[in-house]
């Protein structure tokens, strides 16, 4: 159990039967009356946002949960399956993936975390960079090298972004999956 002056941002803790990250944690504190903890939370389960405050001396029980590494394996629609290091399949709709479907194509094989609650799956985390393939790019304007040039690339996938003007149709691209933005043309 935590009591409200213990709870810290990155901590989960159980309300009402599920679980919320604590997204930033301050104490107020006046002179009369008893300190008071705003939170600004986070449901895990429907990604919902909320502040609240509570008394420091409120008490809440502090959840652990589970992590494991995955891969994607396939899409059966309407859901996404990824597989353990064991061949354990678990399910994920695409509305609780987020940005991560931006990165997500047939046979990769980046290696994503499955966070579990109560044995359920109820977020993936992609690694911090993937390497894709660029299948479509605009053509690059000459003689403009004025700095840093961009244009629009198009992945397998069919997601767009934003990329060096010297990135060409065929090339592979890192991409930074916490931004959505590109860093590098990968080495071969």
């Amino acid at each position: 159990m935590k009591t409200g002056q213990e709870l810290r941002a990155g901590h989960v803790i159980n309300i009402d039967g599920q679980p919320w990250l604590i997204q930033k944690a301050e104490i107020s504190r006046s002179g009369r009356n008893t300190a008071v903890v705003k939170t600004k939370l986070k449901n895990l389960l429907n990604g919902s946002l909320t502040e609240t405050p509570y008394k420091a001396d409120d008490k809440f029980e502090d959840i652990s949960l589970d992590r494991k590494e995955v891969t994607y394996s396939y899409f059966a629609d309407p859901v996404y399956v990824f597989v353990d290091t064991d061949y354990e399949q678990y399910e994920l709709a695409a509305d609780d993936l987020g940005d991560l479907l931006n990165y997500i194509e047939d046979g990769m094989e980046d290696v994503c975390e499955a966070v579990f609650f109560d044995g359920r799956m109820i977020s993936i985390t992609p690694p911090n960079t993937v390497t894709r393939e660029i299948v479509y790019s605009e053509p690059s304007v000459r003689g403009d090298t004025s700095g840093k040039v961009m244009k629009r690339a198009k992945l397998s996938n069919g997601h767009e972004l934003q990329v060096s003007d010297f990135v060409n149709t065929g090339d592979k691209v890192v991409i930074d999956t916490r931004t959505g933005e590109y860093k590098s043309r990968a080495k071969d």
